[in-house]
């Protein structure tokens, strides 16, 4: 059975979670997905982030729903986490927060894919774009956290976002790529 799919009913025997396996079937698997979420994460960032993913899932065993796949809840942990992590919170975290937030491995990699595939279209924007760009629709920073973060203003930044969508898409169509064709 591919590894992804596996219920976490698979990875518990009589009644202690087998940490070890899911290190071994899971640990590139969060790596990836700490990587494809925040692409200037260092590989120390990630392997702390690896580590806590992995501590949440220990810590909160008694609450793993042994129906649903270890893959749902560990993408769901792991893309939280490098948000907090951008936030400078404290990972003090708990496996309820995560349950709204399954994701299903069917289309997680096409999602990491789409991004991975956009960044090289903001590879070509300049540096104060890029980092608009990246803060808003990367880390899902609000407006007016930019606004603060680089001290323009609200306005500016939302006129910004506009031209740079705007850019994007003109990228897109000399590129071949047919956005009418979504």
């Amino acid at each position: 059975m591919e590894t992804k799919k596996r219920k976490i009913s698979s990875y518990i025997e009589h009644n202690n979670l087998l940490l070890e396996n899911i290190m071994k079937d899971f640990s590139n698997y969060i790596y990836s997905i700490a990587r494809n979420s925040y692409y200037s994460l260092s590989d120390e960032d990630i392997e702390e982030i690896v580590v806590d993913v992995l501590f949440t899932i220990w810590k909160n065993q008694e609450k793993l729903d042994i129906n649903n796949k270890m893959s749902s809840y560990i993408a769901g942990i792991t893309k939280n986490l490098v948000k907090k992590k951008y936030r400078n919170a404290k990972i003090n975290v708990n496996i309820d927060d995560y349950e709204e937030q399954l994701i299903d491995f069917d289309n997680i990699e096409l999602q990491y894919a789409k991004k991975e595939n956009m960044l090289k279209y903001v590879d070509c924007l300049k540096d104060e774009d890029k980092k608009i760009f990246i803060y808003y629709y990367y880390d899902e920073k609000t407006i007016k956290d930019i606004s603060k973060e680089i001290n323009m203003s609200e306005s500016k930044i939302k006129s910004k976002l506009f031209r740079i969508r705007k850019k994007i898409k003109k990228i897109f169509k000399e590129s071949g790529y047919n956005l009418d064709d979504r």
